[in-house]
């Protein structure tokens, strides 16, 4: 695979399917992987996880991937840590990574116990490019881009071999996209910033956590904690709130209030 820039570290293409949509309560049951080397060499990967949990019928119509499938397979916790290895130092790319499979990955890794940040990669988002430009999906990028139907749609590997084609002809036909990782990163974060569990909820003004979100938007957290510490009890009661979140809302609870 030829990119029309120099890298100098991996780029790591991704695409994950899943038995839903909820990052807390869905699981990976197939990831595939294409990265890149600043040397020119290319891995490509696809592993499949028994998920613990069963694949919906309506999962297994849009991926193909029946319980069966994955009987034998071992679950993403016992290949995590390998996982965490082959992608350590690579930013990463993908179509809907943003709002999607980074969120479910890193979800994955904290539920196996294994670190892994996502802080100081740059996270390339063909959707985002796409959306941006033309409003549109993976097939119809297929078809406005590469001039071809996406045979191999809702495939881990098809769906990522076509993102991996959809960039280099996006950054062909738009002149005035970044020619270098870090500014389709800045791009990228233009249109749809990634955010957070703790991104999600609170803004953090230097000063102190501002809630962006909730009853108490615009309200500092040490003086909800102050005022409203039952709204606290009860983030740290629910079931799919992010870990950061419950850690630092925790230690707003335990700071002595003026």
């Amino acid at each position: 695979m030829e990119l029309p820039f120099d890298l100098e570290r991996p780029l790591a293409f991704f695409d994950i399917e899943s038995t839903g949509l909820s990052i807390q309560n869905d699981r990976i049951v197939e990831l595939a992987l294409i990265q890149v080397h600043p040397s020119g060499d290319v891995i490509e990967k696809v592993r499949r996880f028994n998920p613990g949990i069963p694949i919906p019928p309506e999962a297994t119509e849009v991926h193909g991937i029946t319980d069966a499938d994955v009987a034998d397979e071992e679950p993403f916790s016992r290949r995590a840590r390998a996982l965490a290895g082959l992608l350590e130092g690579a930013d990463l790319a993908g179509f809907n990574i943003r709002r999607y499979d980074v969120p479910m990955l890193l979800a994955e890794f904290r539920r196996a116990g294994v670190p892994f940040d996502v802080r100081g990669r740059r996270l390339i988002d063909m959707q985002t490019i796409f959306h941006r430009e033309e409003r549109r999906d993976l097939s119809a990028a297929a078809r406005f881009y590469l001039g071809r139907e996406h045979e191999e749609a809702h495939t881990a590997l098809g769906d990522i071999r076509t993102s991996a084609a959809v960039l280099s002809a996006q950054l062909s036909r738009y002149e005035h996209l970044p020619r270098d990782l870090d500014g389709l990163q800045s791009y990228c974060d233009e249109f749809a910033p990634f955010l957070s569990g703790l991104d999600r909820w609170f803004e953090d003004t230097g000063e102190g956590l501002i809630f962006r979100r909730g009853k108490h938007r615009g309200t500092p957290l040490e003086t909800v904690a102050r005022e409203a510490s039952d709204y606290l009890e009860w983030m740290l009661g629910a079931d799919d709130m992010d870990p950061e979140v419950i850690e630092v809302v925790r230690r707003a609870l335990q700071s002595p209030q003026d």
